[in-house]
C-alpha cells in the first residue's frame, strides 16, 4: 500500500509540527510574562516618583544662642527699650502652643529679643530703630490692642513696626506663624509704652 503525499507534508493552513508550535508558545509566553513585569515595575517607579512630593531637607535645629546682625538703633539703649525688654515674656502663644524666649549669643544687640522653637525662623523684636522709611503719612497702619503697627512684608516673614511709642519697635514674624505673638507684643507695648501721636 503506498503512503498519499498528503499524510506526510503539511498542507496549506495547516498547524506546523507539534514541536515548533511547542517552542513558539513557550517564548510567546516568556516574553508576556517579562513585558507584563517590566510594566508593573515602570509603573511603581513612576508612579511613586508622581505621587511623592519633593522634600526639602529637614531643617537643622538650631544649637546655642541665637546670632543677631546689629541694625541701626539709635534709641535701643534707652529708658523706655529698657522698660519694654524687662517686660517682654519668656514665651509667646502660637498655634495652641509657645515659642520660648531664646538665649542670643554675645555680643547681643540692645533692646533685641527672640523666640522660637530652635528649628524654624525666629521671632524678633527690636527696640529704638530708626524711623522706618516705609512710614509715611498715607501709610495703612493697623491697630492691634491699642498699638498702632505699619506691617512691612518681606520674603518669607512680615515686619511690624509700633509707630505711636515715644520708641520705634520692630517685630518680625516669619510666614505661617498664628496672631499669638504679635497679640501678645502688642499687650506688652501698650502696657510698657505710653501712646503718643504718629511721626511720619
Amino acid at each position: 500500500m503506498t503512503e498519499d503525499a498528503t499524510t506526510t507534508e503539511p498542507a496549506a493552513g495547516r498547524q506546523p509540527p507539534p514541536g515548533l508550535s511547542t517552542r513558539a508558545i513557550a517564548v510567546a509566553a516568556v516574553l508576556g510574562v517579562l513585558l507584563a513585569v517590566g510594566i508593573v515595575v515602570a509603573g511603581q517607579l513612576l508612579g511613586g516618583a508622581s505621587d511623592t512630593p519633593a522634600q526639602s531637607p529637614a531643617p537643622t535645629p538650631r544649637t546655642g544662642p541665637l546670632g543677631l546682625v546689629p541694625v541701626d538703633s539709635p534709641d535701643a539703649a534707652s529708658a523706655s527699650c529698657s522698660a519694654l525688654v524687662g517686660a517682654l515674656p519668656e514665651a509667646l502663644p502660637n498655634n495652641g502652643g509657645a515659642l520660648d524666649r531664646l538665649p542670643l549669643a554675645d555680643p547681643a544687640p540692645v533692646g533685641a529679643a527672640a523666640w522660637g522653637d530652635r528649628v524654624g525662623e525666629p521671632v524678633v523684636l527690636r527696640c529704638g530703630l530708626a524711623k522706618p522709611a516705609e512710614l509715611t503719612p498715607t501709610s495703612q497702619l493697623r491697630v492691634v490692642s491699642g498699638v498702632q503697627w505699619l506691617p512691612v512684608e518681606g520674603t518669607g516673614a512680615a515686619t511690624w513696626f509700633a509707630v505711636d511709642r515715644p520708641v520705634f519697635v520692630a517685630l518680625t514674624l516669619p510666614d505661617g506663624l498664628g496672631t499669638g505673638p504679635l497679640q501678645k507684643v502688642s499687650e506688652v507695648v501698650g502696657q510698657a509704652l505710653p501712646a503718643q501721636p504718629v511721626r511720619p
